[in-house]
């Protein structure tokens, strides 16, 4: 699997973080051996093929509580003509690992892009080790991997600020891509409401990010995409990203740093395709506002509770942002 291959060499098994909690707290004695039923087999083998592999993506040399594995995994799994018992479970505890690595590459790739592989390959494996999926899809794989760079700053320092802004930008797209679409507001189910009454929400797919970096700039240079739309994302027409802000290294990095700039950005989707949109601070504010449940007067406070615009100014710029969130499909009545 080319997409998961990493350089440089992992120093120890520690490296790759500590077993799963679960495991942890039996680590005495370790999984059963001798399982008594089909169940406890089965929590055996799955403790076996989840395990974070050692250096040079083999398989733990050890068993949970400090003996071999080799040996322990042969009172479970028989050998076969070409392949002893635990050579047979790491072939699937490589699978595994490679999977879930090749998912978080993917989902991420601007993080990756900003760290370098090598770098990367160790900030994924030690979130893994303390993040394995315990969900259905693989989608959700990656859901806390924004709390995990701001938490575990060792992994991703001196870029940490940028790494979090990334990562949240990067999760906010999964979530445009699938999250639920509710109906949206239309002209006629204002009729007969009120402002001082009203009170909106905002689509559950839509993602509202204030970020220290210029992180939609970024990723569309990483995914050197520049096919969207002006009226749904404006980070491509308004603003170009220098060739200098790029470092082409061959390790794949990319400087972020030239592109140190406080924006506020809307992910989202339309008819089904994934966009990003820079919003002014004002806007920001006031769809924060509504999401929180404030009426459109008190959420117009808000917005512009910072602001040097002359109130035909702030009625103005109201009417235009209501008249494209509308049309984008981006507010709900709250019920």
């Amino acid at each position: 699997m080319s997409g998961v291959v990493r350089r440089g060499k992992r120093k120890t098994d520690g490296d790759v973080g500590a077993p799963r909690e679960g495991i942890r707290r039996r680590k005495a004695r370790g999984p059963e051996l001798e399982p008594r039923d089909l169940l406890a087999w089965q929590r055996t083998m799955f403790a076996a093929v989840t395990r974070p592999l050692a250096a040079g993506d083999r398989a733990q040399a050890k068993w949970f509580d400090g003996t071999s594995s080799a040996r322990a995994v042969a009172k479970l799994i028989k050998p076969s003509k070409t392949l002893r018992p635990l050579e047979r479970v790491e072939i699937y505890n490589r699978m595994y690992w490679f999977r879930l690595l090749e998912c978080i590459a993917t989902d991420f790739p601007g993080v990756r892009a900003l760290l370098g592989d090598e770098r990367f390959w160790k900030l994924a494996e030690a979130y893994l080790a303390k993040n394995l999926s315990r969900s259905f899809t693989l989608r959700n794989l990656g859901a806390k991997l924004p709390l995990f760079v701001k938490t575990e700053a060792k992994w991703t320092k001196p870029f940490t600020e940028a790494a979090g802004d990334l990562a949240r930008f990067e999760w906010a797209q999964i979530v445009a891509f699938d999250e639920a679409r509710l109906r949206p507001l239309t002209k006629k189910m204002l009729a007969g409401l009120t402002a001082e009454t009203l009170r909106l929400r905002v689509q559950p797919y839509l993602t509202l990010l204030t970020c220290g970096y210029a992180v939609d700039d970024y990723v569309l240079a990483v995914k050197n995409d520049s096919a969207l739309r002006a009226e749904a994302s404006n980070a491509v027409t308004e603003r170009s990203v220098n060739e200098g802000d790029i470092d082409g290294a061959s390790d794949g990095k990319v400087a972020l740093v030239r592109l140190r700039e406080r924006v506020h950005v809307a992910v989202h989707r339309v008819d089904n395709q994934l966009y990003y949109k820079r919003l002014e601070p004002e806007a920001a504010r006031l769809l924060r506002a509504l999401a929180a449940g404030r009426t459109l007067p008190e959420a117009c406070g808000t917005a512009f509770v910072r602001t040097n615009f002359l109130p035909e100014e702030q009625a103005e710029k109201v009417q235009a942002w209501f008249a494209l969130w509308m049309r984008l499909g981006w507010l709900c009545v709250r019920e």
